[in-house]
């Protein structure tokens, strides 16, 4: 909440801004503006809190931001005050303890584990932070939820942008459902994916090609995927898991996708804000092999697929689906859910998977096409030296979530018009069966609306700032970016956003590892040096995906619950031994040893070998099902 206030006296006036709920022990920022002071004319400034002066300078005419460190201030009601020159502008501010800032979302978080009910979870989240931000009134607290929260999260051009992509792809799903275009891509999947394992393994294949874009990645290869594994009596927990598995790791580690522009662009600003003269890009790329969780994980879910083996929940949930048939558990609440007799096809449909397949390649065509067109914007590609820079430049810089909102109308376009050419449905039922695709996600929609909630909340509640406080003090550079990967996973679980934690992280982290290094006799461009720095970087980018995949309210763990079609928590219960055992493995084998000079691509090769031995050693087969036909409204 901000207040804003203005005083005038003679010829200076002044305008102050500040959020009215600070946290005890932060620092307590503001913005004043000077007006209608003559142009190079200094003007003297003084801030007190409670009447005790705190802080005096001179500013110019114009807007300033003030931070006022170690300030000690009790919590409750304080009164702030600007004066210069006998103007005068005041705001009330409130302090409230630091903890309560980490309260909303392991409220949200510790719910939905508890009750399984993620909605309610997430609301009651939104509503704890909302009720510290407005004096622990409830009426006031519920209307902000709504008002102040809810709603600005639906207004919000991004995000507004990713609920239409993931409506009208679920619409795209509904319609080649519709044709029969998913039951023959089943058809030609069937000969090859004979068995649990070979489907598993069709899927992580699949994830890993679909490299250009998470969300993209996510709705696809799980829609794709869900009648195969349907008939294989593959659990939905598993399909949602091999599917979160590939997203976001193979799209924040390969060197063209949405997630480099984000990346490098952070690493630039934050060489630039303490003048390490390094490339960012070929610093980006130097953390690929430094990015052990990504890496770790996806080592683990091709060799789970290829083994068929599998250990805690997830063995309990492949059990079931094997001896029962029962993809699902009986109190599972599955975030999208088909009507199957509206998207069963009619009976003489033709099962092509032409159908199914246009549509998903004119998904990633017009996404790859739209990045390219947005990218290439003002660009003189003649700047550039080789087309493998061209191109890097180009992806970095172009508009990834207008690129895959054309693509998802691309998409549902194609899906119809191919359905309309052959006869297989009429403009009515077609319209019925995308509608149907709408509405399947429509609890999805809901649940990311609330988590996008739960993130503005924790925004004014600072509480990055306050995770990033707990790990301060820290003195090895050496022991930095394993702390650092803990830092960025903490906050990626509390917050359910691995982009937000690295926009949060990099800025201050960079120049953190700098000036460890630097004190700690570590010079520019030495090999500690860069070891440091590199794998600081590095554990950003991997710790945010790491909390990003534990955390029940990250948006791309909705999406594949979404896509697989599985109860969300369920899906948030058996991944997390998996994810917590790659995070602990990366700290152990990769973050530690390589920030004492071990080479990456030992900690690689060692810990694949990890891997594969720990799942056979504590791995369990599940026997194979009988092989059964897959019913025509499965999808």
């Amino acid at each position: 909440m901000l207040g804003l206030l203005a005083a005038h006296a003679g010829a200076t006036k002044l305008e102050l801004e500040t959020q009215t709920t600070h946290l005890t022990g932060l620092p307590v920022g503001f913005t004043v503006r000077v007006l209608d002071v003559p142009e190079g004319e200094l003007v003297p400034i003084e801030t007190s809190i409670d009447g005790r002066s705190v802080d005096r300078r001179t500013l110019a005419a114009g807007e300033h931001e003030i931070v006022l460190e170690q300030l000690e201030l009790s919590s409750g009601g304080h009164g702030l005050q600007v004066t210069s020159q006998g103007a005068t502008a005041e705001a009330s501010i409130r302090l409230i303890p630091a903890w309560l800032s980490i309260l909303p979302p392991l409220v949200a978080i510790s719910l939905a584990l508890l009750t399984k009910e993620v909605l309610l979870s997430l609301f009651l989240g939104v509503f704890s932070g909302a009720l510290f931000l407005n004096s622990w009134q409830p009426l006031t607290a519920l209307a902000r939820t709504i008002d102040h929260y809810v709603a600005p999260s639906v207004a919000n051009p991004d995000q507004a942008a990713i609920l239409v992509f993931t409506t009208l792809l679920g619409g795209m799903v509904g319609l080649i459902s519709k044709s029969g275009g998913l039951l023959g891509i089943v058809d030609r999947i069937r000969p090859f994916a004979t068995n649990p394992r070979r489907g598993q393994f069709a899927t992580w294949a699949l994830g890993v090609i679909i490299f250009f874009d998470d969300y993209a990645n996510v709705l696809i290869v799980g829609s794709t995927m869900r009648p195969i594994t349907y008939r294989l009596k593959i659990s939905r927990e598993k399909l949602a898991y091999i599917v979160d598995s590939t997203a976001a790791p193979v799209a924040s580690v390969f060197p063209i996708s949405s997630w480099i522009g984000f990346e490098v662009g952070l690493i630039a600003a934050a060489f630039v804000a303490v003048d390490i003269p390094f490339n960012a890009y070929t610093t980006f790329v130097a953390s690929i092999p430094y990015r052990f969780y990504p890496i770790f994980a996806l080592v683990l879910g091709f060799t789970i697929a290829v083994t068929g083996r599998d250990f805690g929940p997830m063995l309990k949930a492949e059990r079931r689906a094997r001896k029962t048939g029962k993809l699902l558990a009986d109190d599972a609440v599955p975030l999208a859910k088909f009507d199957t007799e509206i998207l069963e096809p009619p009976r003489q449909a033709p099962r092509r998977a032409i159908n199914a397949l246009i549509p998903i390649l004119a998904v990633i065509v017009i996404t790859i096409a739209g990045m390219y067109a947005t990218g290439s914007t003002g660009l003189d590609r003649a700047e550039f030296q080789g087309t493998g820079a061209w191109l890097r430049e180009v992806f970095g810089n172009s508009d990834s979530i207008a690129a895959l909102c054309w693509a998802s109308l691309g998409g549902v376009i194609s899906a119809f018009g191919l359905a309309l050419v052959q006869r297989i449905f009429t403009v009515r039922e077609g319209i019925g069966a995308m509608v149907e695709g709408f509405k399947s996600v429509f609890m999805a929609l809901i649940v990311l609306i609330l988590a996008w909630s739960i993130g503005a909340v924790c925004d004014e509640l600072h509480t990055a700032d306050f995770l990033v406080g707990l790990a301060q003090g820290v003195i090895s550079p050496q022991w930095f970016p394993v702390l650092i990967f803990l830092l960025s996973a903490a906050v990626s679980f509390a917050t359910g956003t691995a982009w937000g934690t690295l926009g949060i992280l990099m800025p201050l982290v960079v120049p953190i590892a700098n000036g460890l290094s630097i004190s700690s006799g570590l010079a520019l461009g030495t090999e500690g040096y860069a070891a440091v720095l590199v794998g600081t970087i590095s554990s950003v980018l991997a710790g945010s995906v790491w909390g990003d995949h534990c955390s029940p309210i990250s948006d791309t763990t909705i999406l594949s619950s979404t896509a697989a079609g599985s109860d969300h928590i369920a899906h948030v219960r058996t991944q997390l031994p998996y994810a917590l055992s790659m995070g602990f493995l990366g700290m152990l084998i990769g973050d530690i040893p390589t920030a004492y000079g071990m080479s990456p691509w030992i900690s690689l090769v060692i810990g694949a070998v990890v891997i594969v031995g720990g799942v056979l050693w504590l791995g369990r087969r599940v026997t194979n099902p009988p092989q059964t036909a897959v019913s025509a409204g499965e999808s």
